[in-house]
C-alpha cells in the first residue's frame, strides 16, 4: 500500500510508565516513516516514561495540553499503562472526538481498556488481549478472536506478533479517511 494517504497526517498515541514497547515503538515508526507526524502524550510533557520491557519513551506534551483538531487519529498501545490513562477525562475525551469525527481510533492488546472507558465500543467489531475480552464484551464490543479487527474508522490487534496486520489496518484507515476528504 503507497504510504502516500499516510503523509502529512498528525497522529496522536499516548504513553505513561508500564506501556507495552513494541506496541507503542512499532506503528510510531511505521508512522514516521510513511511521512505522518506522531505526537506521544504523557501526564506531563518532556517526562521519560518507561515501558515493561525497560526502553524509556519521552512525551512530546501533556495530554492536558492535547487540542483533538489537531490530529487525524488516535493509536492506543497497550501494556499496562492504558489502565492508568484510561482513568483520565481527557483522555476519554479526546478518544471520544476521533470517534465522533470517524477518525482513526486503533488499540492493540491493553490499549482497548481506554476505548472501553470512553464508551466508543458499543457495537463495534474489536479484537484485544484475551485478557480484556470479558471487558470488552461487557462494554458492548463484539469480539472477534483475530489479529486485526477493521471496522469503520477502529482498528483493533491482540498482541505485539499482530503489529504488521495492525499496521496495515491503520494505513487502511487512514487512506480511506484520506479519500473522503478529496
Amino acid at each position: 500500500m503507497s504510504s502516500e494517504p499516510v503523509k502529512g497526517c498528525h497522529i496522536l498515541m499516548f504513553v505513561d510508565d508500564i506501556y507495552e514497547d513494541l506496541e507503542l515503538w512499532y506503528p510510531k515508526y511505521r508512522l514516521q516513516e510513511a511521512g505522518a507526524r506522531v505526537t506521544l502524550a504523557g501526564p506531563r510533557a518532556g517526562t521519560k516514561y518507561t515501558g515493561k520491557h525497560g526502553y524509556p519513551a519521552v512525551s512530546d506534551v501533556a495530554i492536558a495540553q492535547v487540542k483533538a483538531e489537531d490530529f487525524d487519529g488516535v493509536v492506543l498501545a497497550g501494556g499496562f499503562a492504558p489502565d492508568k490513562l484510561r482513568r483520565d477525562e481527557k483522555v476519554k475525551e479526546l478518544v471520544r472526538h476521533f470517534h465522533q469525527q470517524r477518525q482513526l481510533l486503533a488499540a492493540i492488546c491493553h490499549g482497548g481498556w481506554i476505548a472501553i472507558s470512553a464508551g466508543v465500543y458499543r457495537g463495534v467489531k474489536v479484537t484485544g488481549s484475551p485478557g480484556i475480552k470479558d471487558d470488552l464484551i461487557n462494554a458492548g464490543a463484539l469480539w472477534l478472536d483475530e489479529e486485526v479487527v477493521v471496522d469503520g474508522h477502529f482498528v483493533s490487534s491482540r498482541k505485539p506478533d499482530d503489529l504488521p496486520a495492525f499496521c496495515r489496518g491503520i494505513f487502511q484507515v487512514l487512506a480511506a479517511n484520506s479519500a473522503r476528504r478529496v
